[in-house]
């Protein structure tokens, strides 16, 4: 009984052995190669599939996602004889299982190969200075190439990207103080735009305030000609309504001819001719002795002749 029940145990695991093989779970966005006595049959898609136990085997499984795979740097010549190292990070997605395992040994490596070789034939075009500002070119005609050239191999590349572009020392260090003194130069200009602006700013300002300030002049001389016109106006009509005699008016001439003669600069004055009448007229007014035009017939007084009628000249000293 002993060899059956061996037997039997045999037999069962075996069945659990074929039912684990028979039974094939492949995860989401995962394909599986199949191969019947070494001869692709077909591909498993994600999901519940059977195969034939000891017969199909599963050659690869290979991930459908997007995968990105960064480059080591490659050093790479320019067109003006500058080595520059480029790192580069691919983006791609298989998108056919069977292509990527039986048209290419390694898809990873013959896409790294592809990539430094085509990069290479692109620097060689260009000089330093377009190569650091033409990433998006570089990007650009690498995704082509490399889409191209991978498309039989069942991959596709979404995106090239040049992660950093290393000139030598010596460059960059020319960059720097080249960049260095742009930036003066800008601060410079900008400094003196500012200063430009400032000056024309404030010129305007003081011009504008000079034209309100001549405009406010003229407007209070307009008014101040208006008054002292309304004042005599207003004098004159006055004098005429109170009908002044000739005594007053002599009167009021004397008592402006101190002020006529105020000041230490006159040193010579006028006295006009009309002082004769208005010394009269006062001595009318006050009746002096002697006076001209006084009532009292007073003892002349001699003097000088009468002045004439024009204004003659007293030196003050």
């Amino acid at each position: 009984m002993q060899p059956i029940i061996i037997v039997l145990i045999i037999l069962v695991v075996l069945v659990f052995i074929a039912l684990i093989k028979t039974v094939q779970v492949i995860p989401q966005a995962t394909a599986a190669i199949v191969e019947r006595f070494g001869r692709y049959t077909r591909t498993l898609s994600a999901g519940l599939n059977i195969v034939v136990p000891f017969i199909d085997t599963i050659r690869n499984r290979i991930d459908l996602r997007e995968q990105v795979v960064p480059f080591p740097p490659q050093p790479v010549i320019t067109q003006d004889n500058l080595v520059v190292n480029i790192d580069t990070v691919i983006y791609y997605q298989v998108t056919d299982a069977r292509a990527a395992t039986y048209e290419v040994a390694s898809y990873i490596q013959a896409i790294e190969q592809l990539t430094v070789t085509t990069l290479r034939n692109i620097i060689g075009g260009m000089d330093l200075e377009r190569t650091l500002t033409s990433r998006e070119e570089i990007n650009a005609a690498l995704r082509g190439v490399l889409d191209e050239a991978t498309g039989k191999w069942g991959i596709r590349v979404n995106r090239v990207e040049l992660k950093a572009i290393e000139p030598p020392t010596s460059i960059q260090d020319s960059m720097e103080k080249q960049m260095r003194a742009d930036r003066d130069k800008r601060a410079a200009i900008l400094t003196a735009e500012g200063i430009r602006q400032s000056q024309i700013l404030t010129a305007e300002g003081e011009k504008q305030s000079s034209i309100l300030r001549a405009e406010g002049e003229s407007k209070a001389a307009a008014l101040r000609a208006e008054g002292e016109a309304q004042a005599i106006r207003t004098v004159f009509e006055s004098i005429h309504a109170g009908d002044p005699d000739q005594k007053l008016l002599a009167y009021q001439y004397l008592q402006m001819l101190p002020k006529i003669a105020a000041g230490d600069a006159n040193k010579l004055w006028i006295i006009p001719s009309e002082l004769n009448d208005a010394l009269k007229g006062l001595g009318g007014i006050v009746n002096i002795p002697g006076a001209p035009g006084s009532d009292n017939g007073g003892p002349a007084v001699s003097g000088p002749p009468a002045p004439r009628r024009e204004s003659p000249r007293f030196d003050k000293d």
